[in-house]
């Protein structure tokens, strides 16, 4: 069986009802990235972020996988060599029925150190209390990829990616990095299926990439149908 590697993005959870970030009625338009996404920001007014990031996580927990997450849970389960990887915070793939998720910018259900970024905690329920420590002694801290930030498992991520032999790209701008940056790691021949009703530039990608211009819950479905009928003959 061959190496699937599916990258998702903010779209396949916004029809979970989840708020994307970038949308013209996204999150950034009702606040600003420098005060609550950045770990100056964190430093400056930790009280507002520790507020946005628990009405981000009350959001997550009220939502429910999609489609479009079920179906990439099938295609796991039936093709075992495949691997997620996603830009998401919300833990809707792993309550679909995913594993081994590779979160690139964070999981908001769980706190971190300050001052390691892999030293995570789980947290249960939405709310977060500014003020509670981890057990290294420092603050914990949503555990979010702040922008300017590094991003802890990129390369592992590379890693997977380029040992693909199919790639499935859902609900993503492509316009985020280094994250958008993955699919250049996909080598020269790996078919690659984008599911996503905008028109992004392809440019020199366009002649590898097949674009299915539907929403995520309705073109993934019938991506995974596709080729889990064409890997199983």
């Amino acid at each position: 069986m061959p190496r699937i590697v599916v990258f998702t993005g903010a779209g396949v959870s916004a029809e979970s009802g989840l708020g994307t970030f970038r949308d013209s009625d996204g999150l950034w338009e009702h606040y600003r990235i420098e005060d609550v996404c950045t770990h100056e920001a964190w430093l400056r007014n930790p009280q507002l972020c520790v507020k946005f990031y628990n009405d981000r996580r009350r959001d997550t927990l009220a939502a429910q996988p999609n489609a479009a997450h079920y179906a990439i849970a099938k295609l796991q389960q039936t093709i075992p060599d495949t691997h997620i990887i996603t830009q998401n915070i919300d833990d809707l793939h792993e309550r679909a029925g995913g594993r081994d998720i590779i979160h690139l910018h964070g999981e908001i259900t769980k706190l971190r150190s300050e001052n390691n970024e892999t030293a995570t905690v789980p947290l249960k329920g939405w709310e977060q209390h500014y003020g509670d420590r981890h057990p290294d002694g420092s603050l914990l801290r949503p555990y979010i990829v702040f922008f300017g930030e590094g991003v802890p498992y990129f390369d592992e991520a590379c890693r997977v990616a380029s040992k693909a032999d199919i790639m499935l790209v859902v609900g993503t701008s492509l316009n985020v990095y280094p994250a958008a940056s993955l699919i250049h790691y996909a080598g020269p021949n790996v078919p690659i299926y984008f599911v996503d009703p905008g028109q992004p530039e392809f440019g020199n990608w366009a002649d590898r990439i097949t674009h299915i211009c539907k929403p995520a819950t309705i073109g993934v479905p019938e991506v995974v149908d596709r080729l889990i009928s064409e890997l199983k003959k």
